[in-house]
């Protein structure tokens, strides 16, 4: 009763005071939105793309095997067919940024998905190495593609509340499709040989086909729309798959201000001055780069490095290989184990799509290096014994497996959909489709030389000794990100700029930034 009484003196003081009476439920912190169904349902449509490249690195780790045995080919061989997707893939990169910028980002993912169905076709019905090669050349191609434009049109559409969640989706969907080349794998092992390894790389175009249709029912990039002038398209794609009516007027605002259209301009149809077509892009990205763009690249290109440099198609493409370094001598048994792996990763990147947007870039990828860091030694160390062991050491070997499934659920939670995440929403809105392009290059060509060099540097230096360098390498990227790449949650695309440039001061401007929304959130009270 007293309390009751003591909100009614509130409540009348305030009204005579002249201010609206409000309820003690107005002070009640605002509800978290709903993740937008438009942007979640854009969003996963994109990045099913790339399951294609997900399917390919998982069924060749297996598919090689018999390859090797009917093609009768070597281990320099194995590593250049393995390997040289990611090369070939450089060439649709490079060609992405730019078709994006021409046709879209839709038409882009079609594309990419097109490509792919021709090149996994013509791998299906390869009579010879040669011709398996040219078959790894278009489908790499189309990998390149949708490599590149996925992350790119998801950054774009998704609301900045929900942004790493739904960017996040291009690395789930490649596990996902990691985890299905190797049951496709164990699946058609039980064919005959010269048929088994065809239909596992064959099917893969399938559900290219199935992807490039289900995109044309998606809407285009709003980014894209607003640069070639068409605002009254756009803003039914903002109203979409925005949280809110203001969060989409300010979306708009930003990419009206990054494109050069002025404020007061609200036909359907304006004029764009700093049309998206690639003009000068490059002269600002690389040779003539302000203070900010040079960190941006910095960071872009040196966390795709890092993400490959640290081993990881070491452990997918050749876990086959690791295994029967342990003992497993059984090709089934490989096989099985290698799902275990696809598996473990799969379910890991999910887990991870959750906490992007809750903990945070920053947290989770130096966790999750920390993490790859121990998996990488311990594996280094039990490989080491086993192979200076003459007897087989059952411990070790429980050791090694238990540290491969390690390394990829730590490698998932933060290293691997958080490249694609983090180098999506840095550069600006003129620069990004051709900066991320530049980043999944630099991605590609590390995991070329990686896969293309593994059987043998571990030849050379010893399996353990291959994993100890990668721990090495590991140690070196947390350093590079603890040091120089800003925390991006929850920031809009159009400020990120704000962030950069400072390169190991940049959590001043954070501070700064905080200070002043804070300050504005208390005015607006």
């Amino acid at each position: 009763m007293e309390m009751a009484d003591q909100k009614t003196v509130a409540k009348t003081a305030v009204s005579n005071n002249g201010i609206q009476p409000k309820a003690i439920e107005d002070f009640d912190p605002p509800a978290k939105p709903h993740r937008n169904k438009y942007a979640l349902a854009y969003a996963t449509f994109a990045s099913m793309t790339s399951v294609l490249l997900g399917y390919d690195i998982g069924v060749m780790s297996g598919a090689v095997i018999y390859i090797k045995k009917d093609l009768n080919i070597t281990d320099v061989e194995v590593e250049v067919l393995t390997g040289i997707l990611s090369v070939y893939s450089l060439l649709g990169s490079a060609m992405a940024g730019w078709t994006s910028d021409w046709i879209g980002r839709r038409y882009t993912i079609v594309l990419a998905g097109a490509i792919f169905f021709i090149g996994a076709l013509l791998m299906g019905f390869a009579p010879n190495y040669a011709f398996l090669m040219f078959g790894r050349f278009v489908a790499g191609i189309g990998v390149g593609y949708a490599l590149m434009i996925a992350p790119v049109y998801t950054a774009e559409v998704s609301p900045a509340s929900s942004r790493g969640f739904l960017t996040s989706f291009s690395e789930v969907f490649i596990n996902g499709g990691i985890l299905l080349g190797y049951i496709s794998n164990y699946a058609f092992s039980k064919l005959r040989l010269n048929l088994g390894w065809r239909m596992m790389l064959g099917v893969g175009g399938i559900p290219a086909v199935f992807l490039a249709f289900g995109v044309l029912a998606m809407p285009e990039s709003p980014r894209w729309l607003i640069m070639q002038g068409r605002l009254g398209d756009a803003k039914l794609v903002l109203a979409k798959t925005s949280d809110s009516k203001e969060e989409a007027a300010l979306r708009l605002a930003d990419i009206k201000e990054a494109a050069g259209i002025p404020e007061e301009s609200n036909d359907d149809i304006v004029k764009v001055t700093k049309r998206s077509t690639g003009e000068g892009v490059w002269r600002d990205l690389l040779l003539h780069p302000t203070p900010s763009i040079r960190h941006i690249l910095i960071c872009a290109i040196g966390i795709h490095f890092f993400q490959q440099a640290s081993g990881i198609d070491a452990v997918v493409l050749y876990s086959p290989r690791i295994f029967e370094k342990v003992g497993i001598t059984s090709s089934d048994k490989k096989l099985l184990a290698t799902i275990a792996v696809g598996f473990v990763k799969t379910m890991f990147i999910l887990v991870a799509t959750f906490l992007l947007d809750w903990v945070g870039r920053r947290p989770l990828l130096l966790s999750s290096v920390g993490g790859m860091i121990f998996s990488l030694g311990s594996l280094g160390m039990c490989l080491t014994i086993i192979n200076n062991s003459h007897t087989k050491l059952m411990w070790a070997v429980i050791m090694c497996i238990a540290s491969v499934l390690s390394y990829v659920a730590f490698f998932s939670i933060g290293m691997g959909p958080i490249p694609s995440v983090y180098s999506s929403e840095i550069f600006p809105l003129r620069l990004r489709a051709q900066g991320y392009a530049i980043s999944v290059a630099m991605n590609r060509v590390t995991s070329g030389v990686l896969s293309m060099t593994f059987l043998s540097l571990y030849k050379a230096i010893t399996i353990g000794g291959a994993f100890f360098l990668f721990m090495a390498i590991a140690c070196v990227a947390w350093v590079f990100f603890y040091t120089l790449m800003p925390e991006t949650q929850g920031r809009t695309l159009e400020e990120m700029g704000q962030f950069f440039g400072k390169y190991t001061n940049w959590r001043s401007v954070a501070r700064e930034i905080d200070m002043q929304r804070n300050k504005a959130v208390v005015d607006s009270n």
